[in-house]
């Protein structure tokens, strides 16, 4: 998943209250920290206030400022995109409850 992906999947779950860049660039960090490998914190935050900026130009775009200084969300009003994306994440967070089953405990009981 690219750095793009991954900033798109973060707006999609902060949903119409936005976030700022700074906990992008944190949720960003944390997808791609992994036990052999770090990547630099500033770099992705430079990376996600650039293609925040980018993205967040025209009417039509995927991307969106709140009004508030640094906080961004989808653009569900003009981009049939970004609610095809709010969908879409939905039915995914859906589907995964419904797999999440009780497990049965399957220990020994040491004093029966």
């Amino acid at each position: 998943m690219t750095y793009d992906q991954q900033i798109l999947k973060v707006l999609t779950e902060a949903g119409e209250g936005g976030i700022s860049v700074q906990a992008i660039a944190k949720h960003v960090y944390n997808m791609n920290c992994t036990f052999f490998f770090q990547p630099d914190y500033e770099e992705i935050r430079s990376y996600v206030q650039q293609f925040l900026l980018r993205n967040s130009k025209s009417t039509q775009s995927l991307i969106e400022s709140t009004g508030r200084r640094g906080y961004y969300r989808l653009n569900t009003e003009g981009s049939a995109d970004a609610r095809q994306m709010m969908l879409q994440f939905r039915e995914e967070r859906a589907e995964e409850k419904e797999e999440e089953k009780p497990q049965q405990d399957l220990s020994l009981d040491l004093f029966a």
